[in-house]
């Protein structure tokens, strides 16, 4: 253990999981803040915590090398009114939460990287965005704009800031790679409405890395797209994912289909009908190696993976 502690606010998930393994094979000790702490049996603590009041937790931050937050309530629900304040509010009290802790305690970690996603670009049809593009207009692009604020607004001078707008993350563990993949073994794994909009991935290996690299690179500070250099329509990604999982042609899923199938399944249909078109700006500056910069490789890899 090189006795540098890395806490992770919403460790628990599908991203999380993973970056706490990477990073405690790292040697790093990593302490997950989560709303449902269980008991482990490595040496990943688990800390409670609501995302929102002061609490025991807030002893973790002091003297801690890094603040990883990744909280935030599902976006996979249908986006009324009621669940749109709560995707809000989980994201924007969590920010608040860990920024008071850190104003409060005697050695503030010295950096925070903070989740955000592409969603704040709006729909972009087929124009591609790298950070320097405006903020969309649509719902989801008003929270993710009140979620950067957040950190923004906090005065941390001890702390440098990042934050990452992740794409969609393709990995056997969560995200929407598991019900892509499912439909697509029963056949039903065709273009969802035109197939003409865009989709910004990025395989979860190379997402860890980001974040990996965000915390041991020093004096490094931005927001950056945390998606491949290749973002693909969605037709091309349903025929690679196809190709994959070795199905042939399947027929296209028109758009009222989409919004009835949402329906039926409590997701939105605007997460699969939105273009989002992004450039990976600041990681291609780094010079950033992805390992799976191709979407056919990065769903092999994902296909046989145990």
């Amino acid at each position: 253990m090189n006795h540098k502690r890395i806490i992770i606010a919403g460790g628990s998930g599908f991203i999380g999981r993973a970056l706490a393994r990477e990073l405690y094979l790292r040697h790093y000790e990593v302490v997950i803040l989560t709303r449902t702490p269980r008991t482990r049996t490595s040496d990943i603590r688990e800390v409670e915590w609501d995302g929102r009041n002061p609490g025991n937790w807030e002893r973790e931050l002091d003297g801690a090398h890094a603040i990883i937050n990744l909280t935030g309530k599902n976006i996979d629900c249908p986006h009324n009114a009621a669940n749109l304040r709560a995707i809000t509010d989980s994201r924007v009290n969590s920010v608040r939460a860990l920024a008071a802790a850190c104003a409060c305690v005697a050695t503030p970690p010295r950096v925070w990287v903070q989740a955000s996603a592409v969603g704040f670009y709006g729909d972009t049809s087929d124009r591609a965005c790298d950070e320097h593009a405006p903020a969309g207009s649509n719902a989801l692009a008003s929270i993710c704009r009140q979620w950067e604020d957040a950190l923004t607004e906090a005065t941390l001078p001890r702390t440098r800031k990042i934050t990452l707008r992740i794409g969609m993350v393709l990995g056997r563990g969560g995200g929407a790679f598991p019900v892509l993949s499912e439909l697509t073994r029963w056949y039903l794994g065709g273009a969802v409405g035109e197939g003409r909009q865009y989709i910004s991935w990025i395989h979860l290996s190379d997402l860890v890395r980001m974040f990996v690299l965000c915390v041991e690179r020093e004096n490094f500070s931005a927001t950056a797209n945390a998606v491949t250099p290749n973002p693909v329509t969605n037709a091309e990604f349903m025929r690679e994912l196809r190709g994959a999982l070795k199905r042939p042609w399947s027929p296209p899923a028109p758009r009222f289909v989409v919004k009835l199938g949402a329906r039926l399944l409590g997701t939105e249909p605007s997460l699969a009908l939105i273009s989002q078109r992004c450039v990976p700006g600041i990681f291609l500056e780094l010079e950033f190696p992805w390992r799976y910069p191709k979407l056919r490789p990065a769903l092999e890899n994902i296909c046989v993976t145990p």
